[in-house]
Formats: structure tokens, C-alpha cells, sequence
């Protein structure tokens, strides 16, 4: 099992705040820990989902969250978990946040909530705006939403939900009207961040493929990129 590790609670990034929180999203090597931590990204999301290619182990996820600066939010990502999933991320890195990727309904996301003792973001993938509008299912339950892509066919039929870099159309998220804060996703990157929040007013962004040099590898000066055009929206 995991060591234990020291859970902070913090509050939401400010929705005035001059620059977007950043979610970094699928960290496997303990030099891009230690980047993060350099370059003050404010979130750090540990991939639970064995058909990723970004998954970690409970032993190995341990080992990168014991490295995280205590400000930087612990994630854990998870699709339709059992709860000895949901336990063993626990275990692993004492997360802030679950991030549930699956089809988990209000109903098992309030029951993990309520076993977990963790704040939950609920993902789910866009295309329209009333995709969007799902989420008013989980508002009693989700204390964070993140808005996707939805995964192109052969990923969706592999159990892949996330990191496949496809963006959605981000005016859907005009459509977005409950109080809960959100992270926009979605083949975000250096390129288009800026665009992408002109357009949302998303006020926090999740990044994996759009700063990597390899699935699980991120790339120094892709990184200080994105992390240089998100904070240039101050």
C-alpha cells in the first residue's frame, strides 16, 4: 500500500482571480513533479485508469505525490470505480479531488463522495451545448465539473476517456449556468489556451497531450509554454 500524505483543504480558485488556475493531468516521472513544482501549477491529476497510457500504480503514484509541493491539489482519476478503487487512490496519494471520467451516475457519485470524504469533479465529455446541460444532473453532487472532448470512437471503445487531444467547440460552454467552477479540457496547448479561454471564460484549464513530447512525458518548454500563455490572460 501507498504511504498516507498530509490532504489540505483548500478553497476553489477565485473565478476574479487574473489568471486561470492550471491542471496538469497524467504525471508519471518524478522530473516533471519537480517542474510543476518550479513553475507553481496550482493542480496535479494521477491517472487510476489502467487502459491509459498515463496510468500509475498505487506504489508509483505514492511515490510522485510525496514530491508535490503542499499547495499543488492532488487529483486522482478514475472511471467507474469500485470502491476498492476508489480506496486504494486514496491510499496511493490522499487526493483532494476524484476526477470521475466514467458513466457514474448522480447516484454512485454521492455514495463515493460520501465514502470518500473527497471533493468530487465530474467529467464529461462535449459537443453541444446540451451536453453542457448534463451537468445540472450532478449539481447536488460535484463540487468541480471538467468539460471535455468526447473521445473519438476507437478511443470510446477502448475505455479511453481523456488525453486524446482533441478539442470541442468551447462556445458550448456559454451554455453553462450552475455556481460550480470548472475545468475546460480538450486538446488544449500552448497554440490555443488563449483562444480557448477568450472564448469559454473557463476559469481553470486541464492539460495532458498539449504538453508532452510523449504520452506520460512532459516536455519542459511545453509546459513553460502553456503555462507562459494561460497567465499572459491576466
Amino acid at each position: 500500500m501507498g504511504t498516507r500524505h498530509e490532504r489540505f483543504i483548500m478553497t476553489p480558485p477565485d473565478r476574479n482571480k487574473k489568471s486561470p488556475a492550471v491542471k496538469i493531468c497524467g504525471l508519471t516521472r518524478a522530473q516533471d513533479i519537480e517542474l510543476m513544482n518550479r513553475l507553481g501549477v496550482e493542480l496535479v491529476g494521477f491517472n487510476f485508469i489502467e487502459k491509459s497510457p498515463r496510468f500509475v500504480t498505487q506504489d508509483k503514484g505514492a511515490g510522485l505525490a510525496a514530491m508535490c509541493r503542499p499547495e499543488m491539489e492532488r487529483v486522482a482519476l478514475l472511471v467507474n470505480p469500485d470502491d476498492d478503487a476508489v480506496e486504494c487512490a486514496i491510499a496511493a496519494v490522499s487526493p483532494h479531488r476524484l476526477q470521475l471520467h466514467g458513466d457514474e451516475t448522480p447516484e454512485r457519485v454521492r455514495e463515493i463522495k460520501r465514502r470518500s470524504h473527497c471533493a468530487i469533479i465530474k467529467a464529461l465529455p462535449i459537443e453541444t451545448p446540451q451536453d453542457v446541460a448534463r451537468a445540472a444532473d450532478y449539481d447536488d453532487c460535484a463540487d468541480w465539473f471538467l468539460f471535455d472532448a468526447k473521445p473519438p470512437r476507437d478511443k470510446a471503445a477502448q475505455g479511453v476517456t481523456g488525453g486524446h487531444g482533441e478539442a470541442f467547440d468551447w462556445t458550448a460552454l456559454r451554455a453553462y449556468d450552475l455556481s460550480q467552477p470548472y475545468l475546460l479540457a480538450g486538446g488544449l496547448s500552448a497554440d490555443n489556451v488563449a483562444e480557448a479561454l477568450s472564448v469559454s471564460g473557463a476559469p481553470m484549464v486541464d492539460a495532458a497531450s498539449g504538453v508532452e513530447s510523449a504520452a506520460g512525458e512532459k516536455d519542459e518548454q511545453l509546459m513553460e509554454a502553456f503555462i507562459a500563455a494561460v497567465r499572459g490572460q491576466e
